[in-house]
């Protein structure tokens, strides 16, 4: 469970520094004037933004799993059971945090 969370701590880090890293800089060059690059960073700062919300919707899946498998861990003696509910769900939570770390790194 404390792996899960250190995932979603860096997760969650790797998207702040996504989000700081990619924003868009005011293009001049050395006279002063803005490049005509507005339409093409209009649409690089668009899927920015979807990027990050689906980042976002992703992470929160990504808890709501970790949380019922902590809840169904709680439950089972996993000494001497171990549930293949409980592996298929910590696989599944394994493939989520891989796509957001995928999504994370751009």
């Amino acid at each position: 469970m404390c792996a899960v969370i250190a995932s979603l701590a860096f997760l969650r880090a790797g998207l702040k520094a996504q989000t700081q890293r990619t924003r868009p800089q005011n293009n001049t060059d050395s006279s002063g004037t803005e490049d005509n690059d507005a339409p093409q960073a209009l649409s690089r700062k668009s899927a920015l933004e979807e990027n990050e919300k689906d980042i976002k919707k992703k992470i929160g899946k990504l808890f709501q799993l970790a949380s019922e498998l902590k809840d169904e861990a709680e439950k089972t003696d996993s000494a001497k059971v171990l549930s293949v509910a409980m592996v298929r769900k910590a696989e599944e939570i394994e493939k989520l945090a891989k796509e957001i770390k995928s999504r994370a790194k751009g």
